[in-house]
């Protein structure tokens, strides 16, 4: 039965430069394939440098589940593996030739095929990858039946891309997507809608649960979503996959190829005029940011603000973002600042006398303004994490190694994402985020 959930715990971030309902196309010369978007995946190439491949062609598989297949989003030729430490493999750069070549892999309605067909033609085609697995937040196991798939419409983090805007004219290969998942996980897709959602390509979406969130971020998150639908317990399965994954995935079934067109959010304080771009998975940004962002020392994200990955100019967008956020580097610093009256800092606590305020717009920057220290009990995260856990109480258990109490504390509901908001109010400074993902990976290893 569908629900209706009002969370209460969070925190909206209010950052200037939001996306202006804008549409504009780029279409980049350069794209990468980074076998590091993808957790728990060791790359074995499948093509070399000065190869031609067509978009869907495979580029690498995972040595330990050699069905899965990562594929290139465009047809061009291979002009650089770029390899770090250990030879750890980080980029496969493609060229763009520009005649859109692409493999057939057959259009078909979900209902002609078995599941199995199904399942073959997401893997051949590279759109399984687009499948992510809960708990550790690993790409699917298509051997493995999940209890429930969770969609969620809508984004709460800061400068957030608008879904409603982005799925506008997509309805039929949305509504093809979620015909495929409901097919092979027998109805149990649940697509989790804003209170104030209004698209249509939502509301009206068939062969799908429909429940409605309302509350500050994380709601958004599908982590707090599927806490508060239906947890996940040790041994549980659950499948996550995002809108335009859906989107893309409709898109095989309805023309018959891995056609890697998406919508991305250009947003931040920093950019001249934020808007939403039409590109390709995997792009280079450059195009994206040519001429449209302040001279300065600027700090580009791949993502949002709070859990997104630090990246360069000149570098790509990452497998599963939808949104690129530009904001000040952070690098200036100011004397006795912590003693001001702090009407243009945000703060949680009403340290500033910005909460008179409660309005307003921030420029923020990447500046941490101190660094780690002891922990200090503030009571901050369960403010933040609406989830029915303790989290300082997991983080800890984490850092100890305890697998057993790490179990009882949730350790299988939560990603790092989750826990975004407890990193930014903490005031030890300490990299949540990162420890909540070496606890998966801990979790993961023992479980394998």
């Amino acid at each position: 039965m569908p629900k209706t959930i009002k969370l209460t715990r969070g925190l909206d971030i209010r950052l200037k430069g939001e996306a202006g309902k804008t549409l504009k196309e780029v279409s980049p010369r350069l794209y990468a394939i980074k076998p590091t978007d993808f957790i728990g995946v060791f790359p074995r190439l499948q093509v070399k440098e000065g190869d031609h491949v067509k978009a869907g062609s495979p580029v690498f598989i995972d040595k330990y589940r050699e069905n899965i297949i990562y594929t290139s989003p465009v047809s061009g030729t291979i002009t650089e593996i770029k390899r770090g430490d250990k030879r750890l493999l980080l980029e496969i750069k493609i060229e763009a030739d520009g005649r859109d070549e692409f493999v057939d892999f057959g259009a078909a309605s979900p209902a002609a095929l078995s599941n199995e067909e199904i399942i073959g033609k997401l893997l051949d085609s590279g759109l399984w990858t687009m499948i992510k697995q809960r708990p550790y937040g690993v790409v699917a196991n298509p051997d493995v039946k999940p209890k429930a798939v969770h969609i969620s419409a809508f984004d709460t983090a800061p400068l957030a891309p608008d879904y409603d805007f982005i799925i506008q004219g997509k309805s039929k290969d949305f509504q093809t997507g979620i015909d495929v998942l409901a097919k092979i996980t027998e109805n149990k897709v649940h697509l989790n809608v804003s209170k104030t959602t209004s698209a249509a390509e939502f509301l009206q979406c068939k062969n799908v649960t429909i429940n409605t969130f309302s509350g500050p971020h994380p709601a958004g998150n599908p982590g707090i979503q599927i806490h508060h639908l239906d947890p996940i317990n040790k041994g549980d399965i659950v499948w996550v996959v995002g809108v335009q994954e859906v989107v893309a995935i409709g898109r095989l079934f309805n023309q018959g190829r891995y056609n890697p067109e998406i919508t991305v959010a250009l947003a931040g304080s920093e950019v001249i005029a934020p808007a939403y771009y039409k590109t390709h998975r995997c792009a280079s940004v450059f195009e994206i940011l040519k001429g449209n962002v302040n001279e300065g020392n600027n700090r580009y994200i791949s993502g949002n603000v709070l859990t997104g990955t630090r990246i360069r100019p000149d570098n790509y967008l990452n497998f599963y973002d939808s949104m690129i956020t530009v904001i000040p580097e952070g690098d200036q610093y100011e004397f006795l600042g912590w003693a001001m009256p702090g009407f243009n800092k945000f703060s949680i606590s009403r340290s500033f006398f910005s909460w008179l305020n409660p309005g307003r717009k921030y420029v923020l920057d990447s500046n941490k303004h101190g660094g780690e220290r002891a922990y200090v009990m503030t009571g901050l995260y369960e403010k933040v994490l609406p989830m029915d856990i303790y989290p300082l109480q997991l983080i800890k258990s984490i850092l100890f190694e305890d697998i057993d109490l790490m179990e009882n504390l949730g350790i299988y509901e939560v990603e790092p994402e989750d826990f975004a908001l407890c990193e930014f109010v903490d005031v030890s400074k300490s990299e949540i985020q990162t420890i909540i993902r070496t606890g998966l990976e801990l979790m993961r290893k023992e479980m394998s």
